[in-house]
């Protein structure tokens, strides 16, 4: 068994969004995602075939979905988004990073 600090081993250089796998099986994948002032593609949306639910555990991001508009979220704020409920990154704080943990099942 293995200890590891979600706070950790955060990229040095934030060209783009980074992804980091934690744990997955077959029925749940967690994965912490790493943004510095990154948003999604202007083209396209988020369409995924599980739920995700999604924590800020540190900075602040904003998600806008397709259908409903758009939330923000800073650190500690969570939101469960069902599957097929289209939405994207539209803002994340330029100044510092932003680290999510998403719960996709």
């Amino acid at each position: 068994m293995n200890k590891t600090n979600i706070f950790e081993n955060l990229p040095e250089h934030l060209d783009q969004e980074v992804f980091n796998t934690l744990v997955e099986n077959k029925n749940v994948t967690i994965e912490r995602i790493v943004s510095n002032g990154h948003t999604s593609p202007n083209e396209g949306w988020y369409d995924q075939e599980r739920d995700e639910w999604v924590i800020v555990l540190k900075g602040a991001g904003e998600l806008t979905f397709e259908d409903s508009g758009s939330v923000k979220l800073e650190a500690g704020d969570y939101i469960n988004i069902p599957a097929h409920t289209r939405h994207k990154v539209s803002w994340t704080s330029p100044d510092t990073e932003t680290i999510w943990l998403a719960v996709h099942y």
